[in-house]
């Protein structure tokens, strides 16, 4: 049993829209080119493909994309959109589900790997990904790096988008390596705003190196971004990919 939150009918009807920003051509066009890349004339698999903002374009891309998601109503959206022949969607979590096949690329974006609340789950995670990788196949991660550095001593909280429609901070539990993502959406006309409060285990690059490392896997790339802006100490996030061995 996956220790992630599960995504509701709500969430996921609203999911879209408020994600419209991420799922736009331009803002795509970097993630979509870097995958094509790396999975060349093979298939593709997505842990956590949600609503298929990334695995519908890919697959209009011309890489075969399959998909695992662990909640129903998101799939139910991905499949107003993609039927199964077209993008088949196996329903389960992305640490044991198991997909048939193998595949040259499997990708995980959007820092969906917190989702997985223990440590052991994440590594399960990484060796899943081995599991469905042919020999020379790639994992990737996009994965935001805890930005830890913004906390004075006494404070536990992080403020990552302050405007006029949305209030968002995270709050970190240092010990157990726990975020939780807090949300105020202003929802109507009368100015109400809709809380939404979402639990995370956030993961070091180095501390994801060794859970590849355990699941048979290589460092290949770390870069900060999509375009493939150099990784240093001041990225805000990273995109990483493992290697199979041959």
């Amino acid at each position: 049993m996956t220790s992630s939150e599960m995504w509701t009918q709500a969430t996921a009807e609203r999911y879209d829209t408020e994600e419209a920003e991420l799922s736009s051509a331009a803002a795509l066009g970097p993630t979509l080119d870097f995958l094509a890349e790396l999975a060349g004339d093979g298939r593709a698999l997505e842990f956590a493909i949600g609503t298929g903002r990334v695995g519908i374009p890919l697959r209009e891309r011309g890489v075969p994309v399959a998909g695992i998601e662990l909640s129903e109503p998101m799939a139910a959206v991905l499949r107003r959109k993609a039927d199964e022949e077209t993008l088949p969607v196996t329903m389960g979590d992305m640490a044991t589900t198991v997909v048939p096949g193998a595949f040259s690329l499997v990708y995980l974006v959007y820092n969906t790997i917190t989702n997985l609340l223990t440590q052991d789950e994440q590594v399960e995670c990484f060796r899943n990904a081995a599991r469905h990788l042919a020999p020379g196949g790639r994992f990737v991660i996009e994965l935001g790096v805890p930005p830890l550095r913004f906390l004075p001593p006494g404070q536990v909280a992080v403020p990552f988008d302050v405007s006029e429609r949305h209030l968002g901070f995270d709050t970190f539990d240092l010990v157990e390596q726990i975020l939780v993502s807090h949300h105020f959406t202003r929802d109507g006309a009368d100015g109400s705003y809709r809380r939404d409060a979402s639990r995370h285990r956030y993961a070091w690059p180095a501390e994801l190196d060794l859970m590849a490392k355990l699941a048979g896997l290589q460092l290949e790339k770390r870069v900060a971004d999509w375009d493939g802006t150099p990784f240093t100490q001041e990225s805000a996030k990273h995109i990483s990919v493992w290697r199979k061995p041959l």
